[in-house]
């Protein structure tokens, strides 16, 4: 294994036995006793484990109790509190969607429940910082991936997984949702057919790159493996402000700090550069010069240049998360809420049958779902999900460095800058470490 928490392994197995929360075994009442149409038999359906089970989780649990060909089988966390709202949350959730009744396995080690073979997929939805260590032990266990996003925490963790999927032949599908919304995708098909003319400019509207966490000392809650929930991540004392405790029904603020996250240019820059990547058709590139603000201490302003010249700057527009292209016939804006264009004509067009379309997707989590059994790639495969990634963790470095970097986005390398290329991975505290 990549990794191990070796003051436990000697006796895991054992403590697994003894211990485990909820016996793995299922409880099913079948949909036709319930009364409702649809049954299908257990035995037939793909069984879903969580790696995680926070807020994030807690909405993807939602979205795939949906899906009658999953059943949500297990989850894993370091805080039992967690844990247990997590077991009340599913036990509702497949009820309600699903028509049935079950027992969901608790796990507080997420090897243990990478061992349960009845699991054939796996949602990850912790920090950053452990994104790529448990992708890869999962995919090495035989299980696909659904990661959240930002997919990886570093350029190498995220090449690292890429290479993980190509070996083990495994399906997985970066949480980048937006790429399965029709208003997204309807404004990457509007510049790649030229609607908007020949693009010059991509303002992306997101949060403020990453910071050191200073946070003081704050006692543990009680239930929490505050040890476990770094993993590796430099070792500090616990605070609420990285991960609130479990009344605190707030995002997290891990995201803010480097040691955990990539700050909100990534936690957001991972929706919104993708869709700028995607309309580009950089989905398998990346721009090749970063160049900060002359201002050491501004947290916008970073212009990014693609090979072909496109300018992409990371700057606030003001209207919110979001994307602005800005071509030779006009502008066209994008988000979550809008979709809009100066002149107004260029939003509104229907683009026909023989123009060029992008891979469609109407729903992001039966994609995966779709992947799996058909053994095909989803709509944001482990690449795609790297190199939008790489675009965030790049700007990060080039705001903690403060001075013009050229990338090679085919080596994957800065040019003549050692500072530079040490960013693109990270230490790990011992005994943890990234399987390359």
């Amino acid at each position: 294994m990549s990794q191990e928490y070796k003051g436990k392994e000697s006796n895991r197995r054992a403590f697994l036995k003894k211990i485990t929360l909820i016996s793995s075994a299922f409880a099913i009442v079948p949909r036709h006793v319930l009364g409702g149409p649809g049954y299908i038999a257990p035995s037939d359906k793909l069984g879903l484990g969580f790696i995680g089970t926070g807020k994030q989780a807690r909405g993807l649990a939602g979205r795939f109790s949906k899906i009658d060909e999953v059943t949500l089988m297990a989850g894993c966390d370091v805080d039992r509190n967690r844990l247990e709202l997590f077991k009340k949350h599913v036990g509702n959730l497949t009820r309600e969607n699903q028509g049935m009744l079950h027992d969901v396995a608790l796990y507080d080690e997420y090897h243990d429940l990478l061992d349960n073979d009845q699991i054939d997929a796996v949602v990850i939805a912790t920090p950053d910082h452990w994104h790529a260590i448990q992708s890869i032990d999962a995919m090495r266990a035989g299980k696909d991936v659904y990661c959240e996003k930002p997919l990886a925490h570093t350029v190498q963790e995220g090449r690292a997984m890429v290479r993980a999927v190509k070996k083990y032949k495994k399906v997985l599908q970066t949480g980048s949702m937006q790429r399965s919304w029709e208003i997204f995708r309807h404004a990457v098909e509007l510049v790649r057919n030229g609607y908007v003319g020949e693009i010059t400019k991509v303002i992306v509207s997101v949060g403020d790159p990453a910071i050191s966490c200073t946070l003081p000392k704050v006692e543990t809650p009680a239930g929490l493996n505050w040890d476990r929930w770094l993993g590796p991540a430099p070792f500090r004392e616990y605070n609420p402000g990285i991960a609130p405790p479990i009344d605190d029904d707030s995002w997290a603020q891990w995201r803010q700090y480097r040691e955990f996250g990539g700050g909100i240019l990534s936690d957001w820059g991972a929706h919104m550069f993708d869709i700028a990547q995607w309309a580009l058709d950089m989905d398998r590139s990346g721009p090749v010069l970063f160049i900060p603000p002359s201002d050491p201490l501004a947290k916008r302003g970073l212009k990014m240049i693609y090979d072909n010249g496109v300018e992409m700057v990371h700057e606030d527009f003001e209207r919110g998360h979001g994307v602005r292209f800005i071509g030779s016939k006009g502008s066209l804006d994008v988000s979550r809420s809008f979709l809009d264009s100066d002149p107004i004509e260029i939003a509104e067009v229907k683009i026909g049958s023989g123009e060029k379309h992008v891979y469609k997707s109407e729903d992001h989590y039966m994609d995966w779902i779709n992947a799996i059994k058909n053994r095909t790639e989803p709509v944001c495969d482990v690449e795609t999900g790297h190199r939008s990634s790489s675009v965030c963790n790049l700007a990060n470095i080039a705001y903690q460095l403060r001075r013009p970097l050229r990338w090679d986005p085919a080596k994957e390398k800065f040019s003549k800058n050692k500072e530079a290329n040490a960013l693109l991975t990270k230490s790990y505290r011992i005994p943890y470490k990234l399987t390359k």
